[in-house]
């Protein structure tokens, strides 16, 4: 009888199986990146301007662009944010379930005036509602609209039309 010695790995060393699986974990969280980066490009975009800066947002209008959201991003570039588009004036609340970056949000009534300012903190399932019904919903980088010396009452131009 034939015997086969089978290679243990010694304390502190990892065995080729675990670096494997170690792999396959990184490549399908890397994948899951790129699948949340590709959706985020397939958003409309628009261009708006508060107290004379001009911020580029991601324009979610449809029931599943909102449910999205920012849920899974990592990161905003500079000036960069998300406005929430609705048909018609709404009390919704936002959460931040699944949400990896620190916001603010603007809630916006229909003549583009804020309402006023909330800042959320990642992964909460606390409710940031709007004090008043809204249109639009402005998320931003957490502090984004303190540093901007904006606040509720200013004007947000450049809101897209109602569909």
């Amino acid at each position: 009888m034939m015997t086969r010695q089978i290679p243990f790995p010694k304390p502190g060393q990892k065995s080729p199986g675990f670096l494997l699986f170690l792999l396959l974990v990184f490549l399908f969280l890397s994948q899951a990146d790129r699948a949340h980066a590709r959706q985020a490009m397939l958003l409309p975009t628009a261009s708006l301007t508060l107290k004379q800066r001009e911020i580029r947002v991601e324009v979610a209008a449809t029931d599943a662009s909102r449910n999205q959201g920012l849920m899974f991003r990592t990161s905003l570039p500079p000036d960069h944010g998300m406005l929430f588009a609705f048909d018609t004036p709404s009390r919704t609340c936002f959460w931040m379930k699944n949400t990896l970056i620190p916001l603010s949000i603007a809630f916006i009534d229909g003549t583009g005036r804020i309402i006023n300012i909330l800042d959320m903190q990642p992964h909460s399932l606390d409710n940031h509602c709007p004090e008043s019904a809204m249109r639009y919903a402005l998320e931003m980088p957490k502090g984004w609209f303190r540093d901007a010396g904006i606040e509720a009452g200013d004007k947000v131009e450049g809101l897209p039309a109602a569909n």
